[in-house]
């Protein structure tokens, strides 16, 4: 027998770097989206630049569709995108029938001015109407709207059940009674479709306010039922349990609580202002180490055990570190180019493309990458 030809042997294909599926055991912990979320919206506070604030946008709207699942919270990015969208277009009202604090040569048109007392000085409704005024309104607006947009991804990929369930022990009873809240009005919706879906199935008229009225008494029925069964499965479970502690321990518990708002509400106002950076983030990093402090000694209070804790992985550090870059990365942008981040308004001009808040913009991407993907979900 002849031998046959050489061949290479078939080398084994690469297995593709992917993300693996989420599950019990290594879904990514909530508080990694929130922090991710808060990152994006500490650097968006930081410009009116309008392409940074898009791109902030984007960034957002690009992780919620690769890593969102399917439930029903999943899906109020769409709103907080139409929220935004409604307070934009209000800021521009605003600056169009009382006008704006930035003055302006270029006169768009002119409205009829009301004559307004003497003790309303400084406040007008109506007359001119400049470019330079509306630029800087849309600039502010479009800031609060992607603060907006920030908020809603972190309710778009943040459960809030896992997230209560990470919460310490000295917010429990606070963090229970907010998930009831947004847990309470989706339901209340579903009601309501389900009784209107029955009233058509047997041939009433589901429109009108003779129906509104014969409606709402079973969906209030029924929530009432529904809150009976909380309160029943709540009690069953032990819930409101307290452990015993000293009184100095309570006194403790509440001052550095309370110190702790305080300083991180001081430290805030601080970063947002533009006078207070000096002491912002002394008094923010002060108020935050007292908070954790106050939450410590008040989580001894709560007798209470964990199923199943999340985790806080390598997934979970990358994915809030990101959100962290992005927040370092455009206040070292608003120090090394200040007017490149909040362009004036006068004289109007157009907004440049700074390279390293850009930069600092896409690291937010990261988790789009490195967090598990949903069932069902393909990697981007």
């Amino acid at each position: 027998m002849t031998p046959g030809p050489l061949t290479a042997p078939r080398s084994a294909p690469l297995p593709a770097l992917r993300a693996p599926l989420a599950n019990r055991t290594n879904a990514l912990h909530a508080g990694a989206w929130w922090l991710w979320a808060l990152g994006l919206a500490a650097a968006a506070s930081r410009t009116t630049n309008p392409l940074l604030l898009a791109l902030l946008v984007a960034v957002a709207g690009y992780v919620v569709s690769a890593r969102r699942t399917d439930a029903p919270w999943a899906r109020s990015y769409a709103v907080f995108l139409l929220l935004g969208l409604a307070v934009l277009a209000m800021r521009l009202l605003f600056a169009v029938v009382l006008g704006s604090p930035v003055g302006g040569t270029r006169v768009l048109f002119t409205l009829p001015e009301v004559p307004l007392p003497d003790w309303a000085q400084g406040v007008r409704i109506g007359g001119r109407v400049t470019a330079e005024g509306l630029a800087f309104a849309f600039r502010d607006g479009m800031r609060l709207a992607a603060l907006l947009v920030c908020v809603g991804a972190a309710n778009a990929l943040a459960s809030p059940a896992r997230l209560l369930k990470s919460l310490p022990g000295a917010l429990y009873e606070a963090g229970v009674a907010v998930v009831v809240a947004m847990t309470f009005a989706p339901n209340l919706v579903a009601d309501v479709r389900r009784v209107r879906a029955a009233r058509r199935l047997r041939g009433r008229p589901d429109r009108g306010v003779r129906s509104v009225l014969q409606v709402a008494l079973p969906v209030l029925e029924g929530a009432l039922e529904r809150s009976v069964a909380l309160a029943a499965a709540m009690d069953a479970r032990g819930y409101g349990r307290t452990a015993r502690v000293s009184p100095a321990v309570r006194r403790t518990t509440t001052a550095c609580t309370l110190g702790g708002l305080l300083g991180v509400c001081v430290g805030a106002y601080g970063l947002l202002s533009a006078d207070g950076e000096a002491f912002a983030l002394p008094a923010l990093g002060l108020g935050l180490a007292a908070a954790l402090v106050g939450l410590r000694l008040g989580g001894r209070r709560a007798a209470r055990s964990r199923y199943r804790p999340d985790r806080w992985g390598v997934r979970a550090w990358l994915v809030a570190g990101s959100g962290a870059a992005v927040a370092v990365g455009m206040l070292a942008a608003a120090a090394a180019d200040p007017a490149a981040l909040t362009p004036p308004a006068v004289p109007l001009t157009a907004p440049s493309v700074p390279v390293g808040a850009v930069t600092a913009c896409l690291l937010g991407l990261l988790p789009a990458f490195v967090a598990p993907l949903p069932a069902g979900r393909s990697a981007p």
